[in-house]
């Protein structure tokens, strides 16, 4: 996969915080969990290597997020370069595709200039096209789309339908996760075959080449993360996120557009209509970055096992 590598929770890649100042390989991959200390530890390797900080989290790409994605604030990003952060509108939607084709554009001058990137985020689908390739699935036709919304509008079980056409991705997908539901539906419906299939047989190319990076993966232990992250929300409400959350809804978008669904975004909206206390926003607010803490470290022990784990950014360094 990259530098030499050891089972996950041994310490990782061998010397990989070694090969990054020698410049042995291209660049550095940094995920985990929110709120697990990714962009301090990313800062600290990029001063170290002469690096720069490139994005790879889904919510932090829009400029409508500074708060609600705890996009590192401007003091942050003057201690290293940064890019990719905040420079996409949020009426704007945003693919996978998108990303990697910002991202090679990034990748592609830094190498000329002979600098290494520390990629960091939380988006595991950035990641996993960056280092396996992107998956080239076909157009979906609008009837098929308009299809698969009016049968939810009707109150059928879309979960148990995605289940019945491709029981391997229902099988791994909460029914409350209508989003990849809907893509995994839309794909089976539309040409026959799964998105897995699809995804077997349409892998492109890796923008990021076997044995030019290494890849750390950050994984407090459950109470102290969950604990930060019930404090950076706090923190975040005290710092703005109620007047982001006021834009947002001024856009007009709808409810699964991707800006829309930055963590407590969809809470603090609630509060703003009158449906909900602000109290019991930032408490749902929690809730909801605390499970999705807990699908990323779920996704991560699936595709980033090789990775090199660390509890937190300091053993990182201790043990890079």
């Amino acid at each position: 996969m990259s530098v030499a590598t050891k089972d996950m929770g041994t310490g990782g890649f061998d010397g990989w915080r070694e090969a990054l100042r020698r410049r042995r390989i291209d660049a550095l991959l940094i995920a985990g969990p929110t709120a697990s200390g990714k962009s301090a530890l990313a800062i600290t390797l990029a001063q170290e290597a002469g690096g720069v900080v490139v994005n790879a989290d889904s919510m932090q790409v829009y400029a409508d997020l500074r708060v609600l994605s705890a996009r590192p604030s401007a003091a942050e990003e003057m201690q290293a370069p940064h890019r990719l952060y905040g420079f996409v509108p949020g009426a704007q939607a945003y693919s996978v595709g998108d990303y990697v084709r910002d991202c090679a554009s990034v990748l592609a001058e830094l190498k000329r200039e002979g600098r290494p990137a520390i990629l960091v985020g939380g988006t595991g689908l950035y990641f996993r096209a960056l280092t396996e390739g992107l998956v080239e699935t076909p157009d979906i036709p609008g009837p098929v789309q308009a299809g698969l919304a009016a049968r939810r509008a009707q109150g059928e079980d879309m979960h148990a339908a995605l289940a019945a056409c491709d029981p391997e991705a229902a099988a791994r997908l909460s029914p409350a996760d209508w989003p990849r539901i809907q893509r995994a539906l839309e794909v089976a419906e539309a040409t026959g075959r799964t998105l897995d299939d699809w995804r077997r047989t349409a892998q492109g190319a890796p923008l990021l080449a076997p044995g030019r990076w290494a890849g750390v993966f950050l994984n407090p232990d459950r109470a102290s993360l969950s604990a930060a992250i019930d404090r950076r929300f706090v923190a975040m409400i005290e710092a703005g996120a109620l007047a982001e959350a006021r834009a947002l809804l001024a856009l007009g978008l709808p409810p699964n557009r991707g800006v829309m669904k930055a963590h407590g975004a969809p809470h603090l909206i609630a509060h703003l209509a009158g449906d909900l206390t602000l109290d019991g926003a930032i408490a749902r607010g929690q809730q909801d970055t605390r499970r999705y803490s807990k699908r990323q470290a779920t996704w991560a022990r699936r595709y980033m096992a090789g990775w090199a784990w660390f509890s937190s950014g300091a053993e990182a360094l201790a043990g890079g």
